[in-house]
């Protein structure tokens, strides 16, 4: 039985580094087929999370969005073309279809919207409702736009998904923030021996690190883990640019609804009825524009890449050298000075 590594397991050790300034460091990556990044990030594809002006502040920052599908086929082609009117007409925008039902009618509408690239959005991707979706799309829309497709937790999975059709997969099974899918169901891995695991592929794909990341020290482990990009969901909810009114409590504070798509609260109001949950809904404080969230986290990547000396994501990769650390170690890397007793 291996040991899995989740990412408050370890740590990168500090490099000798030569660069002078941090705005010499490219966090730019190319997933391929036009989906290029200038800040490795994109916007989970949430119903709380991402409709046409979470697509908008991402596209600004040079990070890219996934629109929801969680509702109508129509409703979401207005988001897409909400966000092609609001920005230059070319900027990058992803939107999310399932595996059946009106999938390819949605793929359709989305297409003829200009969608940049299609995200095939299951919770348990290496699934033979996968491989069917995506001949059917690829023998629909052909080689020429790129499939997101997830989600895995295996290098097995990567492959035949890779084989399958897939130009990037979402790797990780049960590890957000509101997801509960590894207490109910008893399965998943933790989030960075995914990476670990899935980067070994050698098929022509990339690794999206989806679930478990919290902040952007997390962020640099993927990326040094061999992931391409990271999609996250909480670290952008409360934002100006989710979805959903802005709530006030008696007390003066503000507050937006965030949840996980398989909780029972998303299930009813998407389709009446649910059936397994393995998500939670809550609320998070309101937390101003997403541009300076974003900001805020480039920082820190771009930090993060001068500690291991590394100028791209790639020299990262080849350089990056992880520890083990204990929970002493864990306790000893937070700060701690508010929760001491004097």
């Amino acid at each position: 039985m291996i040991q899995a590594l989740s990412y408050d397991d370890v740590l990168l050790v500090p490099q000798y580094s030569d660069i002078d300034s941090r705005t010499e460091i490219d966090i730019s990556t190319d997933l391929g087929k036009n989906v290029k990044l200038t800040l490795p990030i994109i916007a989970s594809p949430m119903d709380t999370i991402t409709g046409a002006r979470m697509a908008t502040g991402m596209s600004v920052a040079g990070a890219v969005g996934v629109v929801h599908r969680y509702n109508t086929p129509t409703a979401q082609r207005e988001h897409v073309a909400q966000f092609l009117l609001e920005t230059r007409g070319d900027d990058l925008i992803g939107a999310a279809i399932g595996v059946n039902g009106d999938y390819l009618e949605r793929a359709r509408l989305l297409f003829n919207a200009g969608v940049g690239f299609f995200c095939v959005d299951v919770a348990h991707g290496h699934h033979a409702l996968v491989r069917h979706a995506l001949q059917v799309l690829r023998k629909t829309f052909g080689h020429n736009i790129h499939i997101m497709v997830g989600n895995v937790a295996t290098l097995e999975g990567v492959n035949d998904l890779a084989d399958w059709g897939a130009d990037s997969v979402r790797c990780n099974i049960g590890g957000g923030s509101i997801c509960s899918t590894r207490i109910q169901t008893g399965h998943g891995l933790p989030g960075l021996q995914t990476i670990f695991e899935c980067a070994k592929t050698d098929r022509d794909v990339k690794i999206i690190a989806d679930g478990g990341i919290k902040n952007s020290g997390d962020m640099v482990k993927a990326l040094a883990a061999g992931a391409d990009a990271v999609m996250v969901g909480s670290l952008l909810s409360g934002t100006d640019e989710t979805p959903g009114p802005l709530e006030r409590s008696p007390d003066g504070t503000q507050w937006k609804s965030y949840r996980g798509m398989a909780s029972k609260e998303a299930q009813v109001e998407w389709r009446g009825k649910y059936s397994s949950f393995e998500g939670v809904a809550t609320r998070v404080p309101h937390r101003g524009p997403v541009a300076a969230v974003l900001e805020d986290i480039e920082r820190g990547i771009r930090s993060g890449l001068s500690y291991s000396g590394a100028r791209t994501i790639a020299e990262l990769q080849a350089k990056a050298r992880f520890v083990r650390q204990t929970t002493s170690g864990l306790s000893e890397s937070r700060t701690h000075i508010l929760s001491r007793s004097w």
